[in-house]
């Protein structure tokens, strides 16, 4: 059987580390990221350590809309998506189904289950690659394609 949440999480890995490569290229061309996106992936970045956080029953190191440069976002990728990744692998059926209670940034308390935490990981990730995406093409910068169709036909060897 495939293991769609280990996939997506393989996915948001490959996803996070080409648009971070991306997004190195157009500041090594002497061209300036839009603040925008740097806060947008900063969000991106910050959610998925405030969601393994939680997962894990740890501190968050970041705040939802904490702000970080480029060498920042590339520190939290490198702490944060690898690690969602392996907890991703590593989870059984009885961790995937486990109820988790916490939170959110305002305050407001909830109870998810995991497998939803992780999909909505994934997903939101994915709402704000392309936000990035989008913030580029405003300022006049070219974006790069992210979608799970390209990883899949990368992974095929059909790039």
């Amino acid at each position: 059987m495939i293991n769609t949440i280990e996939k997506l999480g393989a996915y948001n890995v490959w996803a996070n580390a080409k648009l971070l490569t991306h997004l190195d290229g157009i500041v090594a061309t002497g061209a300036e990221l839009p603040a925008r996106a740097l806060r947008l992936f900063s969000h991106l970045l910050n959610a998925q350590a405030i969601w393994l956080a939680r997962l894990t029953g740890t501190q968050s190191p970041v705040k939802v809309w904490q702000e970080h440069d480029l060498a920042g976002l590339h520190k939290l990728h490198q702490r944060t998506s690898p690690s969602l990744h392996q907890y991703m692998q590593q989870a059984d059926d009885a961790e995937m189904t486990r109820m988790i209670s916490y939170a959110n940034s305002q305050g407001n308390s909830y109870d998810s289950q995991v497998s939803d935490i992780l999909t909505h990981v994934c997903v939101h990730a994915n709402y704000h690659r392309a936000q990035v995406a989008t913030t580029l093409r405003e300022s006049g910068l070219e974006p790069i394609n992210t979608d799970f169709i390209t990883y899949c036909r990368e992974l095929a060897g059909q790039a």
